[in-house]
């Protein structure tokens, strides 16, 4: 995990790093201003997840599925970047293939 100055992170160590720990989701970075985390949701999954504090960006690396984020719900796949705003109800849905995303918090998430 990098915390501080600079730092270069691979995906493979963080998705090796996360399939390790058996959690869906594994932050890598953290700073004040933000904090990033590698969430992977399987085909068919569930995501559990409640609203944040912080606002959110996400960037969907691969796979394919639906978003709601308040009162929009689209179709997402490789390359899709979406933003929730902090307290914003959002959650994956309907996962067709393996989600993996890379995950932004700013400021850093505090839950």
């Amino acid at each position: 995990m990098v915390n501080e100055g600079a730092g270069f992170i691979e995906t493979d160590d963080v998705l090796a790093e996360r399939a390790l720990k058996g959690s869906p989701y594994l932050e890598f970075l953290r700073v004040p201003s933000m904090s990033a985390g590698l969430y992977v949701l399987p085909a068919g999954g569930t995501d559990a997840q409640l609203p944040h504090k912080q606002d959110e960006l996400y960037y969907v690396i691969r796979g394919k599925a639906r978003m709601r984020a308040g009162l929009q719900d689209r179709a997402i796949g490789r390359g899709t970047l979406i933003f929730v705003a902090a307290s914003v109800e959002h959650r994956f849905h309907r996962i067709e293939e393996e989600l993996e995303i890379l995950v932004l918090f700013a400021p850093a998430e505090t839950e």
